[in-house]
């Protein structure tokens, strides 16, 4: 009982690893690869358990590295589907790419894994429908991931001539505030140039009357 649970319980945690990992891994790349690579080695371990360990026959050589092979290839299948799906409004244009590759890498994995015999199903009527979802899901989930994106854009831009428009404001007040200065200026100064004259006249008139006087004198 404790191996048939551990083998079931770490079969969907080395997923449930890759599935995260795969699809988080721009954010991170360093941390999410070893998670992806953790999460491998935990669902090998799964297979192993599950396969060779639980069971009482032991396959051959070539058999166990065939099993290995596609069982992970089946885990990074499922993970990018599964990630992918929960993910999708997160990294839309990401997502549209794992859905599809992960859909049909799951069907070939799987196939490889639990039917080998009939391998030429892959090739067959079945393995062209998996083929044809996966490619029309492929155009309608990168076609949404473009709306999406161009709705985001467009806010940006709104955001932007908003900003813009605040800004022109603020430059259209500052330049009435300018102009309202240098107006005011401008008037002031022919008030103050009388003045001068005036007093410079005066300084003149004065000079020549003590002149005048000391000529007098």
């Amino acid at each position: 009982m404790i191996g048939d649970y551990l083998g079931y319980a770490t079969t969907f945690v080395g997923a449930g690893l890759i599935s995260g990992a795969v699809v988080h891994h721009p954010l991170d790349p360093d941390r999410y690869t070893v998670i992806a690579l953790v999460g491998a080695g935990v669902f090998l371990c799964a297979t192993l358990l599950n396969e060779f360990i639980l069971k009482r026959q032991r396959p051959s050589a070539s058999k166990v590295v065939a099993i290995v092979l596609a069982s992970l290839a089946l885990s990074f299948g499922i993970g990018m589907l599964s990630g992918g799906m929960q993910h999708f409004e997160d990294f839309p244009e990401r997502a549209a790419m794992l859905i599809p590759f992960g859909l049909a890498l799951s069907f070939v994995a799987y196939v490889l894994r639990y039917d080998p015999a009939r391998w030429r199903s892959i090739i067959g009527p079945t393995g062209l429908l998996v083929l044809v979802t996966a490619a029309v899901a492929f155009v309608g989930l990168r076609g949404i991931a473009a709306d999406m994106a161009a709705e985001s854009g467009s806010g940006g831009h709104s955001h932007g001539e908003e900003t813009t428009s605040e800004t022109e404001t603020a430059k259209t007040d500052d330049g009435h505030t300018q102009d309202s200065h240098t107006e005011h200026a401008g008037t002031t100064a022919p008030e103050a140039s009388p003045s001068a004259e005036s007093t410079g006249s005066g300084a003149g008139e004065e000079e020549a009357g003590h002149a005048e006087d000391g000529h007098a004198h």
